[in-house]
């Protein structure tokens, strides 16, 4: 079922995150449900991931997809996704992000 039928029914701020090889899901899907949350004045945010499937696995795409999920949520939960971070063992300490 597409997603996007069900549309005028939602109201919370949604995050689509779709990755471009998806085999499961169309993109279309995930694209449909983007348009009709924006075309319904809903807050939410559209992230693509050309090269990833219905997971996504590559470590610098995993970083970008981890990091974009706790921001949303910190945004809309009121959350403190960074201080949750920053008290993590480890946290803070330089890296090459590769």
């Amino acid at each position: 079922h597409n997603p996007a039928a069900f549309v005028d029914r939602w109201t919370t701020p949604m995050l689509v995150i779709h990755g471009a090889r998806d085999f499961r899901i169309p993109e279309t899907q995930g694209l449909a449900a983007f348009t009709a949350l924006q075309r319904q004045g809903i807050p939410s945010r559209y992230l693509r991931f050309p090269d990833e499937n219905h997971w996504v696995l590559k470590p610098r795409n995993s970083l970008q997809w981890h990091r974009e999920v706790l921001d949303w949520l910190d945004t809309w939960t009121g959350g403190s996704a960074d201080r949750a971070a920053s008290q993590r063992p480890g946290a803070g300490q330089a890296g090459t992000g590769k």
